[in-house]
């Protein structure tokens, strides 16, 4: 007998513009942000918990989030550069 496994589903930020060889990471239940420079890893990191807020408003999850929608909502909650 098979077991139906909950869909779990998570969010990765790799940045890749570490010239300072300081070793960046953030990690949460349902995302982990690696890397990247100070300025890069806290936008990513402000991108996405505010991808979180805006899930929570709309009261969804992420796993219940089709990848379009998802996409929208980072590109809505990016800060701007």
């Amino acid at each position: 007998m098979y077991r139906k496994h909950k869909q779990r589903r998570s969010l990765l930020g790799v940045g890749l513009d570490n010239i300072d060889n300081h070793k960046r990471i953030t990690r949460s239940e349902k995302f982990a942000i690696i890397g990247g420079s100070e300025e890069t890893h806290e936008k990513m990191t402000e991108t996405v918990v505010k991808t979180f807020e805006e899930l929570k408003k709309r009261g969804r999850e992420l796993e219940q989030t089709e990848h379009q929608e998802l996409v929208e909502i980072i590109h809505k909650s990016t800060p701007p550069t």
